[in-house]
Formats: C-alpha cells, sequence, structure tokens
C-alpha cells in the first residue's frame, strides 16, 4: 500500500505499524516524534497504531545546536 511519510510516497506492506515506519528512517533512541494524519501519536502507542493506505505520516528528530 502506499502512505506518504514527510511529503514522500512510501510502499509498506499492510500490516505495519507505526513504529515499523519510524525505524525506516531513524534508530535514535530519544529525541524523535511522530504524527499519523496530523495527530501526534506517543511514542508507546507505536506498536500498536497500524498504518492504513493513503495515510500521512510526519516524522521529526530533535537536532542540537543554535
Amino acid at each position: 500500500m502506499t502512505i506518504s511519510v514527510n511529503g514522500e510516497p512510501r510502499e509498506i506492506a499492510d500490516g505495519t505499524t507505526l513504529d515499523a515506519v519510524v525505524a525506516t528512517l531513524t534508530r535514535a533512541p530519544k529525541g524523535v516524534a511522530a504524527a499519523l494524519n496530523e495527530t501526534v501519536v506517543p511514542r508507546g502507542q507505536w506498536p500498536h497504531t497500524p498504518v492504513d493506505e493513503g495515510d500521512r505520516i510526519e516524522i521529526l528528530t530533535a537536532v542540537q545546536g543554535g
């Protein structure tokens, strides 16, 4: 199925969860946030949040600097 990740189309398998999508972009243990269809999903819910055809996911990683 096709979804959008940070504005780019991606093909994923049926039954994929949000944690699996996030893992394709970053392995950072902290400082990562994910939103599904413009709603922030708490990190603890990622493994239990299914992703469906046409969903829009935004993944943000905090960076330090100034």
